[in-house]
């Protein structure tokens, strides 16, 4: 039997169960979806019906326009599909300062997956005190950090920030690395290994996902892949997922392939790699060899799949682009070396040449030209967003080198810059394959409110639509079902997300309800700070945070915890 055979299969003995799906035993439902199109998020082909739901759940699909509903919703001619999952979303503090996350749930995102850098907790005194691009936001916002560890977090998460959507996280083994050793160049020694194996075991039982890498920046980039393998070992053992932003997407994409493939083998850990990519000029066609590595890798039974986002630049603090030299030891010691002219010679030298042991972003993306100042906390640096490192170059008559430096100094390393560094024909060829799920990579954002004045990446507002817009709709890229199987049920299953992820009767009433004929991004990369249009509804645990494409005051999400906090709880 083919695939499309099972598949129409699949929808006849669906359609025969939810036929003579009945009302709630009390005779009404609270919410009900009338005649919609329904995609369930298998990849099934769609199928018409109407869903019932109680409470947060999906209670009845089926012939259901004679039952009772406290709030009906007219679905006739819109797509009806599982709440998408942002595999890859880095709004852990974000929500704290905007509960709305505006810019997912008008995507039809509905749960995140965080925690690729340093996750928000682990947390200690000396961390919060050095700031840096990710602690050092907690002061920029005025945010209390009363939380010092991942349990912590949830529990103010979910009692006092009510977030409008679901959110799951991992523990960052550079956080981990940071909270131990600080960030030296350096191994760990037995007894640092030894604390953070069990910093990384305390994460696993509050509810962590798995254990993260990030290895391009400072301190994961000096974790040895031995290291990474005995952290790895731990979250394996709680059931938990390895995932990394890989040592190199550039010109050392295959050794950092092999690098993943050996984590994933050596402690028994299904992988994910976040934001798959072909980076930096030289290697635009190398996309397929990347992905027959990875198919290659599974036909010899490791566990490894990928996800991405549907652009072609990246988005990384500005820092990033210096030598990693530069950056060791924390912000005050990156910015002395900075201001030092023998070192920063040094520095601009290292930066206009290939790297055989770091990712060089500066020359990966052309220079200054491929590099995008987007967002900054200093407010005298506001005037240069949206101005490549070029023209900011010339505008301040300095070396665009020179210019970045300067502004990494002035703004702390709180920068971040988009990158152009990807080819369209890789990013499609991966949107294709089956293995590939979908993220943001982006934090949520608004319109309005604290965290509207600076501007950002198109990615973080328009990633879900622009592929069912763009892609699906306008290029014939996937089919519609496909798109959103993406979306959904596989990012679900990947981290155990059991309850979601598919519409069925019992899942969770996480739902996203949206004109296939409209939907589209708006945001760009010199404008990006726009909602996407399209969705209609959201609802989150069944709830409507998206009503009539507005948002509403509905702050129902909750904490999305691993199956290492269900082990322990049990």
């Amino acid at each position: 039997m083919t695939n499309l055979a099972k598949s129409m299969l699949a929808v006849v003995l669906l359609a025969a169960t939810v036929a003579t799906a009945q009302a709630p035993k009390g005779g009404t439902f609270d919410t009900l979806i009338e005649g919609s199109r329904i995609v369930d998020g298998t990849g099934a082909p769609w199928y018409i019906a109407d869903i019932g739901i109680v409470g947060d759940r999906i209670q009845a699909i089926g012939r259901l326009k004679d039952a009772s509903a406290t709030r009906r919703i007219d679905a006739n001619g819109l797509v009806v599909a599982p709440g998408f999952i942002d595999m890859l979303g880095q709004s852990e503090f974000n929500l704290l300062v905007d509960n709305r996350a505006a810019s997912k749930v008008l995507q039809g995102v509905t749960s995140e997956i965080t925690g690729e850098l340093a996750s928000i907790a682990p947390l200690n005194d000396r961390q919060l005190a050095e700031g840096g691009a990710f602690y050092g936001r907690f002061a920029q916002f005025g945010v209390e950090a009363d939380f010092r560890t991942l349990d912590g977090y949830f529990k103010r998460l979910a009692e006092r920030t009510h977030p409008a959507i679901n959110l799951g996280t991992f523990i960052g083994s550079g956080g981990v690395r940071d909270y131990v050793i600080g960030k030296v160049n350096r191994p760990a020694t037995p007894p640092e290994m030894d604390q953070m194996k069990k910093l990384i075991a305390q994460g696993m039982e509050e509810g962590a996902l798995g254990v993260s890498s990030s290895l391009q920046y400072v301190p994961s980039i000096f974790s040895s892949t031995d290291e990474l393998v005995e952290l790895a070992k731990v979250a394996a053992s709680y059931g938990g997922l390895y995932a990394t932003h890989q040592r190199s997407e550039g010109d050392h994409v295959f050794e950092s392939l092999d690098e993943v493939f050996a984590i994933a083998e050596r402690a028994k850990i299904p992988a994910e790699i976040w934001h798959l990519k072909a980076a930096d000029r030289e290697n635009w066609g190398k996309m397929g060899e990347i992905l027959k590595r990875i198919e290659a890798a599974r036909a010899r039974g490791l566990d490894v799949s990928a996800n991405m986002y549907p652009y072609s630049a990246s988005m990384n603090p500005l820092d990033s682009s210096l030598p990693p030299w530069v950056r060791e030891g924390g912000v005050e010691q990156m910015l002395l070396r900075l201001r030092d002219p023998v070192q920063r010679e040094r520095a601009k030298s290292d930066m206009q040449q290939p790297a055989a042991t770091w990712e060089n972003q500066y020359y990966g993306c052309g220079g200054g030209d491929g590099l995008m100042l987007v967002s900054v906390s200093n407010p005298n640096l506001r005037q240069y967003e949206g101005m490549t490192l070029a023209q900011i170059g010339k505008q301040q008559n300095k070396d665009p080198r020179d210019a970045l430096m300067d502004t990494v100094i002035a703004d702390r390393g709180m920068s971040r810059a988009v990158n152009f560094m990807m080819d369209e024909a890789d990013v499609q060829l991966a949107l294709k394959n089956p293995l590939l799920s979908i993220g943001t990579d982006a934090p949520a954002k608004a319109e309005d409110g604290p965290l509207a004045p600076s501007e950002s990446h198109p990615r973080a507002w328009g990633s879900f639509p622009r592929i069912l817009g763009h892609y699906v709709r306008d290029e014939h890229l996937l089919t519609l079902e496909e798109a959103i199987r993406k979306m959904t049920s596989q990012p679900a299953a990947r981290v155990h997300l059991n309850d979601r992820g598919i519409l069925r009767p019992g899942m969770m009433a996480d739902i996203a309800v949206f004109d296939a004929a409209t939907i589209r991004d708006i945001a760009t990369y010199n404008d990006p700070n726009h909602y996407s249009v399209g969705i209609q509804y959201v609802l989150v645990n069944g709830r409507l945070v998206v009503d009539h494409s507005k948002l509403t005051t509905e702050r129902p999400g909750r904490v999305l915890r691993g199956p290492g906090y269900r082990k322990h709880a049990d």
